[in-house]
Formats: structure tokens, C-alpha cells, sequence
């Protein structure tokens, strides 16, 4: 069995000896260059460009404005400003203008002498001036998912309740940063569109761009092998994409478009603040009476469109209580459209639910692990739907033996290492497992190598690998005779790498697709077998390294190909997915266990262990799963107690719009990390057992380390990132 086995990824070698191409490096002939140029102000509306220095200037063939922009057809469109359309301004950092050149450097000079005039209005920049004026989410994940919930009466039961948490979590805008920024180079041939364009959607890149042209899809063709990362930033098809195509159009000629690393800040979303509210009651013993979970999030003006951060999710389904409130709002500024940012919802909303459980313990005199054990539930809490797999028990108590849980001392401070302070935290980590519909390919060539292909696309997360890994298995194959296609959208089609759902959403196509061509191969050996052979049945014969075996000898696969005068035999597949899951509540999850330690005088917090305990169904490659779960908590560390999108009120304009003063986490602020995996398969979303990971590992973390800053300090801090000044006040 390949499956299940630690491999290296099959795009590795390409990476490191850079011969893996991403959308900035496709060179087409004659290719010229597109800057963008970004509005000033906050509110208003271009009162005028002046371009005529501009327009002079050497190598300039082109400056598009919404006086002169090719007209789209915003309808359904997610992003409904910045594509150059009419001259109306609602954030910081719109775009109002692109300048076309032969060279960059050209490109660039000629925007810098853009003269834009503005008659600007007034300007609602922050969030928090404008709590008052939230409305209720008009589109609410996508409509899918209702807004608020109830269950019971948790008013009465928080009134009567003989133990109380009422408190306010914040978290701020954070930007994805990937160390790929957006770009796209756009390419016309009379009424067909093709672009190289950096995107964790394929297909629905395809879809935004024909709909936006008014093309047929089959006119529209994306490519993207590589990705080089996203954290969901690439996940929608934002202006620039559309912008680079509009301006390779007008000038007739292929037109390369990056974003900036200053522009990836008004470009392509962000994960919006966040203020929540959180009520918890319970009995003495520990056990929920109540759980009211209020969620306020920043979106930007209705004109350009709306975005509901959904934080309030897991309070409705983690734990077994009677009583169940959740509601959302959003409050709209003058600021771009904030998106999905890598464990959207839970990210943000289980820093609060974690906290507030954390606090409850305290007040309880209670261990918070016995806590959340006492109030473990066995269905969903709010849809009273059963789990379609939960390995959580288990993630506790496997988390709990490794990190050495039972030996913390539960009062505040009371843990040291010589003078410094020493804290244990731990969380709950929950994610939803979502597939969606997908499809695959898989042919086998007279060589008896294999081509596995579909219209996903690797974020850096290992598809490549755990694709051919499925097929390897399935077809009797080495692996190194499995080649893997995917990245352009004229192959099966696939959905969005967001949300964890590559892998349960590809792979069971890849798989079905792959028992197919096996079944045609093993149909074709025996019309072709010897006498010698008898009369086998298809239940007979195998495959195993590239040899059909059957009981009267054995035939190479290839050639079995090869005898039919062709050039491949494959077979496709296009899997919906299992209607049974609509009766499941369907999550991955996991355990978060952190050690803090504290100068008591400086109160600088270094994170010095960790350990993870995940059920995430079924492992197709440990390898690039722990990768995933490495990389998610240090995602967490980097939002616990450093990442921050900083905005002057005044103008709207990020202030810190670069990764020198945004700051993530690098190396030395990473400990050790012990991850371990729970293998719950869940049988129900998928016939593979497999759960996304993605967002999982992040999930938990920033409230891991809030309660163990608590534990080391006895101070308690509701807003994140946790910083220097909120330990010393």
C-alpha cells in the first residue's frame, strides 16, 4: 500500500531547482506590462485624471480609465468595485486607473505620474466608531447557512444559572501574505481568453472570467500549476485578474499584471475584525446550562459588497448543551471586501469560544480539560444530527500524555523555571469537512506509466502527491510510474482549494475514476489472454507493478494498451457528493497543547512547546499532513501574538502594508512542534475516510496560548495579538 506511506512530493524537485513555473514567470511573445494605480482617499468619487504626462512618457502604450475602460458585466459578480467601471470610491487603495508599457520599469514610471482628483466625502474607516449601525448578513454563506440559531432558552437558563462568564473577544484585519504575491499575464486570440493567473480556483477563475467578458467557458482557459500559497486570498477571481485581461485586449498584445506586496493589502481581501461576545452558564459540576455566542464583523460598503466573518459556527455543534444562541452581523466601512482567511470563522470564533471556557474553568476551580470532557458531546448540539466520525476523546487524552498535561499546577504563576514564568494552555480544535463536487482522469499509456489529471490545483499542500498516491494503489503501480496533470482549466473540472476540501473532494474521483481504467484493463486482458490462461473471471486477475496476474501467467499492462493500437486507454469520472452526509454533522478535529514561558520583569512571551493532537480521518501521506499541521500552528502563533493590520482612521490607508512591519512568525519563535494523528475515518462524507487538514491545525491556537499566558501570569487578555503592553498594564 502506497497510501498511508510517508512519500516526498513529486513536485518537490521541481521547487527546489526552480523549475516549477508560476504565473509571474510564463513569458509569452511580445509580452508588455500593466501597473496599477490605486485611489488616495477613502469616500468619494474621480473628479478627474490628468494622464497627459503620463501618456508621453517612453514605452507607454496605453492608460485605461473608467472613461475609456471596456464594459464587464458585474452581474454575480463577488467583488463589484475596483474593476475600473465608474468613477465612485469607497476605500483606501481602490483602483481607479491601469497603466500599459512595454517594460515595468516604464509601466511604473508613467503611473507614478498619474494625476488623480478626487471630491471625497466622508469616510466610516474603523469598525468599532460604527457598532451601532450593524445589519444583519444579507447573503450569509452563500445563503447556505442561517445567520442566527436558537435552541432552548438560554436567557432563562443564564438568569437562573449559579455560575457566570460574560466577556468580549476581539481579533483584528490580518492579510494572508503568501510569499507568491497576485499575478496574472493575460492573453487574447480574437475571442478567446487565456490566462496564467495564480489562483486556488481553476474552474470558478474560468466561470468569474467568462461571465465578466460575456464569454462562453469553453473560450476562457486558466492555467496554474503552482501556486505559491494562498491561505485564501486566491480563492475568489479578484479585479486584477480581470484587469490584466481587459488591458491586454485593449492593446492587443499579452499583458503581465503583479501585484505588489503593498497592493496584496487592498487587492485581494483580508480577515475582518472581529468583535464577540460570549455568554457561558453552568452548574457547579461544570456542565453547560447556556452558550450565547454574538459575533460582529467589519465588510465593506454594500456597494462593493458584503462578507460575514462565520465565528459564531462551531459554539453551535462543540459542546453538549441544552441551551444554544449564536447571531451574526456585520458592520460596513470604507474599507475593500474582507475573504476567507485560512480556518475562516473558527480561527476567529473559537479564540473566543476557547477563552471564555478557559475562564469558566477558572472561576469553577475546575482542570480545563476535565471541562471540555465533561461536556463532550456525542451529536451536534444545535441540529441534534449525529457526528459522521469524532475522534476528539482520543485527541484529549493523546495530547494530554504526550504534552505531560497532568503535571500542571492549576494556580496562575505558580509554575517556574528558575525566575521564569511558566504557563500551560491547551483548546479544542473543530473544522468543518466539506466535499464538493469534482472530477478526474486517469489513463494508462502503452508504456504502462500512468497519467492521473483534473482541474485542481496544488497550493502547496501535496495534491500532486496523494493524487498518483490513490492511482499508484489502485492500478498495482510504483509511484514513479504515475504522473499527475492539473492547474488548467480543459481538464476535468474541480472545485476551489478552500475549506479543506481538496483532498476529500479530488481524491475520491481519482479513485473511482482509477477502478474504472482498472476494470477496462482487466476486461481487455482476458479478451486477449492465451488458451493457457482458461477462462478466468475479472475477480481473478490482479494488478501488482505494472503486471496483470492471473492463474495462468501474467501480461504487462502496457502491454495490454499497446495491443489495442492506441495511443492511451483512460477512463473519467465526475463524483457528486454522498447525499447521506445532509444527515450527518460532518467535522474534523483536535486537541491544542501549549507551554508559554514569561520573563516576569520584561514580559516577553516565547512559545517553548507544542503539542497537537488531530483527528483528521483517514492520512493518505504523513508527510505532507504534518507539514499541513505544522504549518497551520504556526498560522495560529503568528495570530496570537503578532498580526495585525494597522489603519489610519483618517485616511483609510493600511499603515503597515509591507511584511516588515506586518509581522509574522520566522523561526526562532517556533518550538518544536509534536503532532499526532487520531485516525477517525469518516466514511460518510467520503469512501476513503478522509477529512480535510488545512485549516484544522490553526483552529484553537491563539486561545491555547492566551490561556497559558493566563496560567503563567494571571493575566487575562481578550484581544488579539497579545502584546508587550497588554502583560505589563
Amino acid at each position: 500500500m502506497i497510501v498511508g506511506q510517508s512519500t516526498d512530493r513529486l513536485d518537490g524537485r521541481l521547487k527546489v531547482t526552480g523549475r516549477a513555473r508560476y504565473a509571474a514567470e510564463v513569458k509569452p511573445p511580445n509580452m508588455v506590462h500593466a501597473v496599477l494605480v490605486q485611489s488616495t482617499v477613502a469616500a468619494g468619487n474621480v473628479a478627474g485624471i490628468d494622464a497627459t504626462a503620463a501618456q508621453t512618457m517612453p514605452g507607454v502604450l496605453r492608460i485605461i480609465t473608467s472613461a475609456n475602460a471596456e464594459k464587464l458585466n458585474l452581474t454575480g459578480a463577488k467583488v463589484l468595485q475596483s474593476m475600473l467601471q465608474n468613477n465612485d470610491i469607497f476605500y483606501n487603495g481602490q483602483h481607479v486607473a491601469i497603466v500599459v508599457a512595454v517594460t515595468l520599469q516604464q509601466a511604473q514610471a508613467a503611473a507614478s505620474r498619474v494625476r488623480v482628483r478626487y471630491t471625497p466625502t466622508h469616510a466610516a474607516t474603523m469598525m468599532d466608531a460604527a457598532l451601532n449601525q450593524a445589519t444583519l448578513p444579507t447573503n450569509f454563506r452563500d445563503g447556505k447557512v442561517e445567520p442566527d440559531t436558537r435552541t432552548g432558552n438560554p436567557q432563562a437558563a443564564m438568569a437562573t444559572a449559579p455560575v457566570r462568564i460574560e466577556q468580549t473577544y476581539t481579533t483584528p484585519i490580518e492579510h494572508h501574505n503568501p510569499m507568491e504575491a497576485h499575478a496574472t499575464i493575460a492573453s487574447w486570440d480574437r475571442d478567446r481568453l487565456t490566462v496564467w493567473t495564480a489562483t486556488q480556483g481553476i474552474s470558478g477563475a474560468q466561470e468569474s472570467l467568462a461571465s465578466l467578458f460575456g464569454l462562453a467557458k469553453a473560450n476562457v482557459v486558466v492555467i496554474c500549476p503552482f501556486v505559491g500559497g494562498g491561505f485564501g486570498c486566491k480563492g475568489q477571481t479578484w479585479p486584477p485578474t480581470a484587469l490584466a485581461a481587459m488591458a491586454a485586449r485593449s492593446v492587443n498584445r499579452p499583458v503581465k499584471l503583479e501585484v505588489t506586496r503593498q497592493q496584496m493589502f487592498t487587492s485581494n481581501g483580508y480577515r475582518p475584525r472581529t468583535v464577540q461576545s460570549l455568554k457561558l452558564a453552568a452548574n457547579q459540576d461544570g456542565k453547560l446550562l447556556a452558550v450565547q455566542h454574538d459575533s460582529l464583523t467589519q465588510t465593506s460598503r454594500p456597494e462593493v459588497g458584503e462578507f460575514a466573518e462565520p465565528s459564531g459556527l462551531a459554539a453551535r455543534m462543540l459542546y453538549a448543551c441544552p441551551n444554544i444562541a449564536t447571531s451574526h452581523r456585520v458592520v460596513g466601512i470604507n474599507q475593500g471586501l474582507p475573504t476567507f482567511m485560512r480556518g475562516p470563522g473558527e480561527a476567529s470564533g473559537m479564540f473566543a469560544l476557547e477563552s471564555a471556557m478557559d475562564e469558566l474553568a477558572v472561576q469553577l476551580r475546575m482542570d480545563p480539560l476535565a471541562l471540555r470532557l465533561a461536556n463532550y458531546a456525542s451529536e451536534d448540539a444545535t441540529s441534534g444530527k449525529p457526528y459522521a466520525s469524532k475522534g476528539l476523546r482520543e485527541c484529549y487524552a493523546k495530547g494530554a500524555a504526550a504534552f505531560g498535561w497532568q503535571k500542571r499546577d492549576a494556580a496562575p504563576g505558580s509554575m517556574r523555571d528558575g525566575r521564569v514564568l511558566i504557563g500551560l494552555g491547551m483548546a479544542t480544535a473543530t473544522y468543518p469537512t466539506v466535499r464538493m463536487a469534482a472530477s478526474a482522469q486517469v489513463r494508462m499509456m502503452p508504456d504502462g506509466t500512468v497519467l492521473v489529471r483534473s482541474g485542481t490545483q496544488d497550493i502547496g499542500t501535496g495534491t500532486y502527491t496523494i493524487m498518483a498516491q490513490i492511482a499508484a494503489d489502485e492500478l498495482g503501480l510504483p509511484l514513479g510510474r504515475v504522473r499527475v496533470e492539473l492547474g488548467d482549466s480543459r481538464l476535468p473540472p474541480a472545485p476551489i482549494s478552500g475549506g479543506s476540501m481538496t483532498t476529500a473532494s479530488v481524491l475520491p474521483a481519482v479513485h473511482a475514476a482509477a477502478i474504472q481504467l482498472r476494470h477496462r484493463l482487466l476486461t481487455l486482458a482476458l479478451a486477449q489472454a492465451p488458451a493457457a490462461w482458461g477462462t478466468p473471471a475479472v475477480k481473478d486477475l490482479r494488478l501488482q507493478d505494472g503486471l496483470i496476474v492471473g492463474p495462468g501467467g501474467q501480461v504487462s499492462a502496457g502491454d495490454v494498451v499497446a495491443r489495442q493500437n492506441v495511443p492511451f486507454i483512460d477512463a473519467t469520472v465526475d463524483i457528486a457528493p454522498n447525499a447521506a452526509s445532509k444527515d450527518f454533522s460532518c467535522h474534523a478535529f483536535g486537541a491544542q497543547f501549549a507551554e508559554v514561558r514569561i520573563d516576569p520583569d520584561l514580559r516577553t512571551v516565547k512559545i517553548s512547546r507544542w503539542v497537537g493532537a488531530y483527528d483528521c480521518g483517514r492520512v493518505i501521506n504523513p508527510q505532507t499532513a504534518r507539514s499541513q499541521l505544522i504549518g497551520g500552528i504556526v498560522f495560529g502563533i503568528g495570530m496570537a501574538l503578532m498580526e495585525e493590520t494597522r489603519v489610519d482612521a483618517a485616511t483609510g490607508r493600511t499603515i503597515n502594508a509591507n511584511i516588515s512591519e506586518y509581522l509574522v512568525p520566522v523561526n526562532a519563535d517556533i518550538p518544536v512542534i509534536e503532532t499526532i494523528f487520531v485516525e477517525a475515518p469518516d466514511l460518510v462524507t467520503t469512501e476513503l475516510g478522509v477529512k480535510g487538514i488545512g485549516e484544522l491545525p490553526m483552529v484553537g491556537v491563539a486561545a491555547a496560548i492566551a490561556n497559558a499566558i493566563y496560567h503563567a501570569t494571571g493575566t487575562r487578555v481578550r484581544d488579539l495579538p497579545i502584546r508587550l503592553d497588554n502583560l505589563l498594564a
